[in-house]
């Protein structure tokens, strides 16, 4: 499978924007694919890197099939995988990473949202006798909603991508535990990115006193994120809730290197700035092009160096001014 680079919908259009790989942590040990024979893209490489007990996050690069960060979490019977890549070669490299670790059985995939670059290798993890978990509005998204990153009439090749990837097992509403043995994961339903987020929280993971938490793309560390399914103002509020319920913990985003608190909460304050200068600049009776000229230059100088900037911000601006005014469309959520 050719490798997708971040795409956004710009007026029914695809953009789609070569990006560099993103800084490695100095003492992470490489882990890429040592059998390409079933991989079209050729190597799928990311880095697995031990960041608690039993706990390991998988970082892919913007150019590698990965495409976006993952993990996975080992217990006393059992393995948790969070997210799976968007490459189904990616995935099997991460199975081939977790039989390293472990011979133990991988009972739940969870997947953090519905973006492709999250659940394209699910299929790798079903095959093996794992569970997909999600929230109950990603079940109806996955087959529809992720045709939009392909233009308006995608070709065959990319319907066909879609129509592939495997759907949930099982879904909850607002929360759910999982019990690996007496090791506890916790799943949880936040809003802001997608709709259907949940953000994973395996507590004391870190010499037994550190939460570690998988944010999915509710987190992404110095990178300008996607807005495409969007809400800046509840995203705003769960990243303060995360921040007040786990002040030390260590954070994997979805896109980025392992964060900290600090690193939450400048990614919390780019919100906060984008809201506050399309706010102003709409009050002052700019709009379209004069309005993302005015916001991006105020924006620039604090968050100008992150990834993305110039692909996403002002698509940023004008889903944030949809947002102010209320025109912004969202996926529909599931139905009872």
């Amino acid at each position: 499978m050719k490798k997708i680079l971040a795409a956004i919908l710009i007026s029914g259009l695809m953009v789609t924007t070569a990006l560099s790989n993103w800084r490695r942590l100095g003492n992470r040990a490489s882990y890429a694919a040592q059998d390409n024979a079933d991989v079209e893209t050729g190597e799928t490489g990311f880095t697995v890197t031990k960041i608690g007990d039993g706990v390991y996050a998988a970082l892919g690069g913007d150019e590698d099939p990965a495409e976006s960060n993952a993990g996975f979490i080992v217990g006393h019977n059992g393995v948790v995988v969070v997210d799976t890549f968007e490459d189904v070669g990616a995935a099997r490299d991460m199975l081939a990473a977790i039989r390293k670790v472990t011979n133990l059985p991988i009972r739940y995939v969870i997947n953090t949202h519905y973006h492709f670059d999250h659940v394209g290798g699910n299929a790798v993890f079903a095959e093996a006798g794992a569970t997909i978990l999600a929230q109950r509005n990603l079940r109806g998204w996955v087959r529809t909603e992720n045709y939009k990153f392909f233009g308006a009439d995608p070709k065959p090749e990319k319907r066909a991508f879609v129509e592939a990837f495997v759907l949930p097992d099982m879904t909850y509403a607002d929360a759910v535990d999982i019990y690996l043995g007496n090791r506890l994961i916790q799943v949880r339903y936040m809003l802001g990115h997608t709709g259907g987020d949940s953000v994973v929280i395996v507590p004391s993971a870190k010499n037994y006193t550190t939460d570690i938490v998988f944010g999915g793309d509710l987190i992404w560390q110095k990178r300008v994120p996607n807005l495409i399914d969007a809400s800046t103002e509840l995203w705003t509020q769960t990243l303060d809730k995360l921040l007040t319920n786990h002040a030390k913990a260590i954070f994997v985003p979805g896109h980025g290197d392992i964060a900290a608190a600090d690193d939450v909460r400048a990614f919390r304050d780019y919100f906060v700035a984008l809201r506050k200068h399309v706010a102003k600049f709409q009050n002052d009776g700019k709009s379209g092009t004069e309005l993302a000229d005015a916001v991006m230059a105020e924006l620039k100088a604090t968050y100008g160096t992150w990834t993305f900037f110039d692909p996403f911000v002002k698509r940023n601006i004008a889903l944030t001014a949809a947002e102010l005014k209320g025109e912004k469309k969202l996926p529909p959520p599931a139905k009872n």
